[in-house]
């Protein structure tokens, strides 16, 4: 069954411009180099209720599957050095959340 992985990002209040432009120029861009976007379902910005976020939503096979993506992410260097060292500062907080599809409905 699969396994979701929600990440929420809140990030210091006026801090979202200079977040987008290292996720634009430096985040994804090594994800996609390392081969580690294949997992990504998608990137989201909270537009209301708690704004100042932002949403990654992941897609793995079961949890070996996510904790192989992650040590993969953080033994990628161009990401933990040219993006995540320049991001940390500008996050207040960040949420984990694992999710299992429902048995009805859509999934992605």
């Amino acid at each position: 069954m699969a396994l979701y992985e929600m990440r929420t990002y809140t990030l210091k209040v006026g801090a979202m411009a200079e977040a987008v432009k290292l996720y634009q120029g430096f985040g994804f861009p090594a994800l996609q180099k390392g081969g580690q976007d294949k997992k990504l379902i998608g990137y989201f910005q909270a537009d209301t209720g708690t704004i100042n976020q932002l949403v990654h939503l992941w897609k793995f096979d079961d949890d070996a599957d996510r904790r192989a993506h992650w040590v993969a992410v953080y033994a990628n260097g161009d990401f933990v050095d040219g993006f995540a060292v320049k991001f940390r500062p500008l996050v207040m907080t960040q949420e984990v959340k694992l999710l299992h599809a429902a048995p009805w409905g859509p999934h992605p």
